[in-house]
């Protein structure tokens, strides 16, 4: 009987946290400025940005985002192929260099915290023991419990915030801060955050519905 319910426990528990496995990326926030003139970037070319000290993550995260804008009708190119880590310091120079090479928009990443998020799990807190009976059960436990819950699964989120800038304006266009739950490898979350934010950008109608 005990190697049935230990089972149970085990299934229960897989069921509770496999939707947490996955990486899964929403925008708690956006913002568009009202007063920019209309900007439509399809068709034009956008620098993809990822702003880290970390070559390898920005190399990929730049590459990413280029890859998904250049699906959605604009010509998106990663900052690192025309701007080295160095040059990337100098405003000055970038400007110039992007403005040489005709760019007309820029989209910009920076990951700009992270959280602990607790979920409680009641379906597989419940099925044990201490929870069958009130005072010879629940009270007892209940009360030496409170500050310490091990029915608590923690997870981390990762925020990033995006930013998109009409390079012809010299003016913030788009603004907007995502949440990742759990982002196991480096290359997936890269990936899924790229197209969250073209999707983000297809809405606000800068950029046009995938082919």
């Amino acid at each position: 009987m005990s190697r049935v319910r230990s089972m149970l426990r085990g299934a229960l528990v897989f069921v509770a946290l496999a939707p947490l496995a996955c990486t899964t990326t929403t925008f708690e926030s956006t913002w568009r400025d009202p007063e920019a003139r209309p900007v439509r970037l399809a068709g034009k070319k956008v620098v993809g940005i990822f702003m880290t000290n970390r070559s390898g993550i920005r190399r990929a995260a730049e590459d990413a985002m280029a890859r998904e804008i250049s699906a959605r009708g604009a010509q998106g190119v990663p900052a690192y192929t025309v701007l080295s880590d160095e040059e990337v310091k100098d405003s000055d120079l970038s400007k110039t260099k992007l403005e040489s090479l005709g760019f007309s928009g820029a989209v910009t990443m920076r990951a700009v915290g992270h959280e602990t998020q607790y979920i409680y799990q009641p379906d597989v807190v419940w099925i044990r023991p201490y929870y069958r009976t009130f005072w010879g059960g629940y009270w007892r436990w209940g009360w030496g419990t409170v500050y310490e819950p091990g029915y608590l699964t923690a997870d981390r989120v990762v925020k990033v915030e995006t930013l998109v800038y009409s390079l012809e304006q010299d003016r913030l266009i788009w603004a907007g801060v995502s949440r990742t739950l759990d982002p196991e490898r480096i290359e997936s979350f890269i990936s899924e955050l790229a197209k969250a934010v073209t999707k983000q950008l297809v809405k606000a109608g800068l950029l046009q519905e995938r082919a």
